[in-house]
């Protein structure tokens, strides 16, 4: 592997860089995005039978803010639970926006990873050429030199295309997820609020 490195030059150094900042966005997002971690399916169900039994209590409350991004909507649209239901809506909304942005934390990094590894790889590319022609000299280039300026180029290339297509993958497999999770949670949160307030039965 470090003879590879070494082939490859400098220029590598920078793909080696952004394949670990990929690989650690990758692992925490895939720990993350999990629908039991953001929005359990049996939550709603128990929030609904507390509320029976006790109401809406600070104990309660506290519990769901630190649940999981689907309990934290829950907590904002209860606390306003004796107001009207458009209040609690609005409530929730404003939960759910920060919840979103949450979600959809390191993703741009991740696409931005994405996005500049082939051009990284370009750019090892072009080093490689320099090297080439500007150490011709009169009696031409040597095959140590070709080869190793050739070596920078190739492997440079496709190291960026090998750190690229996965990140772009879990890229849009993530942003995706996102999608489906939030719809997810909107639509419990709206069931919440129509039982809540009588709209709906459990």
């Amino acid at each position: 592997m470090f003879a590879i490195v070494e082939a490859a030059g400098w220029p590598i150094w920078l793909l080696i860089i952004s394949s670990i900042v990929a690989v650690a966005l990758i692992a925490e997002r895939l720990m993350f995005l999990r629908n039991k971690t953001v929005a359990p399916p049996d939550l709603l169900n128990q929030v609904v039978k507390e509320l029976g039994q006790h109401g809406v209590t600070d104990t309660m409350l506290a519990r769901l803010s630190t649940h999981s991004p689907l309990g934290r909507i829950f907590a904002a649209g209860l606390k306003n639970v004796k107001s009207t239901p458009e209040v609690m809506k609005d409530s929730i909304e404003e939960a759910g926006r920060a919840t979103s942005h949450e979600l959809e934390r390191f993703l741009t990094t991740l696409g931005t990873v994405a996005s500049i590894s082939p051009l990284l790889g370009l750019f090892g590319t072009v080093v490689g050429m320099i090297e080439i022609f500007g150490s011709q000299t009169a009696a031409g280039n040597t095959p140590a030199i070709l080869a190793h300026g050739i070596s920078v180029a190739l492997y440079n290339t496709a190291f960026g295309l090998i750190v690229a297509v996965p990140s772009m993958i879990f890229y849009r497999h993530f942003r995706a997820k996102v999608d489906t999770l939030t719809i997810e949670m909107e639509q419990q949160a709206i069931k919440l609020v129509e039982i809540v307030h009588g709209e709906r039965k459990d």
